[in-house]
């Protein structure tokens, strides 16, 4: 059986994970504890708990004669080490920065300084300082797709009309770009006119898709009525 255990060790400054030796006397380990924590030995007062968030005291490691072991000493448990004279050895200063004077500057101080981030954006014309583009960015391309038109949607499987009506033709949430909406007259789309939550159009679940423009024939496409011959199922 191993006599290795692995504990949390915390502080006030400090957490870290430790493989200690259940052999170990209190007084021993307390020694090997200073150097992790900071704490002195004599102001140390240790504790075992089953986890870090958990208040309840599992035994208290207070005689330094005893070895680690003695104390049912469990892997993943929380040593706790506590200071009792936190004055001597400044505990819990270390993390606390609100006594910590800040350095504040104005904007008009800040503006004057060569040798800050303002000054190299504006040297090297980077982000607010960059010039105008030369190239306009192009505009969104407009389509004559009107709503409530028949359409067909162009598929891949030869033979195959997927035929609907235009329900919604605009900007999405779920991805850049124009999109239109289709209402097919067939349960062969992919939802019922929502995508992630945000409702387009409205129709019956698995009768309506989203499709790019390209893809997008307008016209008059009458209902088309799908037969299933005896040798089909």
């Amino acid at each position: 059986m191993s006599s290795i255990v692995k504990l949390f060790v915390i502080s006030p400054d400090t957490r870290s994970e430790r493989r200690l030796d259940l052999h170990t006397t209190i007084e021993q380990l307390k020694a090997k504890l200073e150097l992790i924590t900071g704490i002195p030995v004599q102001n140390q007062k240790l504790s075992l708990h089953n986890s870090e968030d958990d208040p309840q005291i599992v035994a208290q490691l207070d005689d330094d004669t005893k070895q680690l072991g003695y104390y049912s000493v469990r892997d993943f448990q929380t040593l706790k080490v506590i200071d009792t004279n936190p004055s001597t050895s400044f505990t819990g200063q270390l993390s606390d920065v609100s006594q910590v004077e800040k350095f504040e500057i104005s904007d008009d101080v800040y503006a004057q300084r060569t040798d800050s981030v303002l000054a190299y954006k504006q040297r090297h014309k980077v982000g607010r300082f960059a010039p105008p583009s030369a190239e306009p960015t192009p505009a969104e391309p407009t389509v004559n797709i009107p709503i409530g038109s028949r359409c067909e949607v162009e598929s891949t499987e030869p033979g195959l009309h997927k035929r609907g009506t235009v329900r919604f033709v605009g900007q999405t949430s779920f991805s850049t770009g124009l999109w239109v909406g289709v209402e097919f007259d067939e349960p062969m789309g992919k939802n019922d006119g929502s995508v992630q939550g945000v409702q387009y159009f409205t129709c019956r679940p698995n009768y309506g898709v989203f499709t790019r423009p390209a893809k997008i024939a307008v016209g008059d496409f009458p209902v088309e009525e799908i037969n299933f011959d005896d040798e089909e199922i």
